[in-house]
């Protein structure tokens, strides 16, 4: 067998599944130096230490980048085609709002940013949890970047659709992003690590909640109760 033959072809099923473990094993070890981070910065007196500050931003970079290795993996097992193991079930959204404001609790602590709720208080509706949760919590920490010192989670009905913001105080997406209608392309920005993969991510999850013919869907506005960028999932 010849140089050439013994290559790797590319998009072989076992590349495939070499770059999986890998994105498997560093969401792993990220996880951990996440909760070690959370359970330093949670410690009594921790936000009198001089290394505080670094903490929280480290706090930060992990969960923003466990974030892009969730969504990966997710991607990868092909979220929204036939077999991904999709599990809309009724959910209490007041349980969904505690369980992400608690995901998000110390980060938003150690950088000294406030998370507002509104909710309805005994509403149920069918989603997949830990997909909505996902990328719920995914807007905020995207949020944590821009806000000035205020995200609000809000969740209400309107009319056949479950709407769900997270608005934060800060200047806003720039007009670009805005025009292209939460297109992930438009997103991709190498001045500032976007990779726009986020946004297609919550879109494939959003279309992957159908009811009578209605699907889910995303938007970005500026504006909302805070003034500054809005992230808008709406599910049937």
């Amino acid at each position: 067998m010849d140089e050439q033959e013994a290559q790797p072809q590319e998009g072989s099923p076992e590349l495939f599944m070499f770059l999986a473990s890998t994105v498997h094993d560093m969401k792993n070890s990220i996880s951990v130096l996440s909760g070690t981070l959370e359970n330093l910065l949670s410690a009594p007196a921790s936000s009198a230490a001089p290394e505080y500050g670094q903490m929280a931003q480290m706090l930060y970079q992990t969960k923003r980048l466990n974030d892009n290795l969730i969504q990966l993996l997710a991607l990868y097992k092909d979220v929204g085609k036939p077999g991904y193991p999709f599990d809309p079930a009724p959910r209490s959204i007041g349980d969904l709002v505690e369980m992400v404001s608690g995901q998000a609790r110390v980060l938003l602590q150690s950088r000294g940013i406030a998370l507002e709720t509104d909710y309805p208080q005994d509403a149920i509706w069918t989603l997949d949890e830990d997909l909505v949760i996902g990328v719920l919590v995914h807007a905020i920490n995207n949020a944590v970047r821009y806000t000035r010192d205020r995200i609000r989670l809000a969740i209400a009905i309107d009319g056949d659709y479950l709407e769900l913001r997270v608005e934060d105080n800060g200047s806003g997406f720039p007009e670009a992003m805005l025009d292209s209608g939460a297109s992930p392309k438009a997103a991709i920005n190498f001045l500032n690590n976007s990779s726009g993969l986020g946004l297609y991510f919550s879109s494939e999850v959003a279309k992957m909640h159908r009811h009578r013919q209605r699907g889910g869907s995303i938007a970005l506005a500026n504006g909302g109760t805070l003034g500054g960028g809005c992230f808008v999932l709406r599910l049937p």
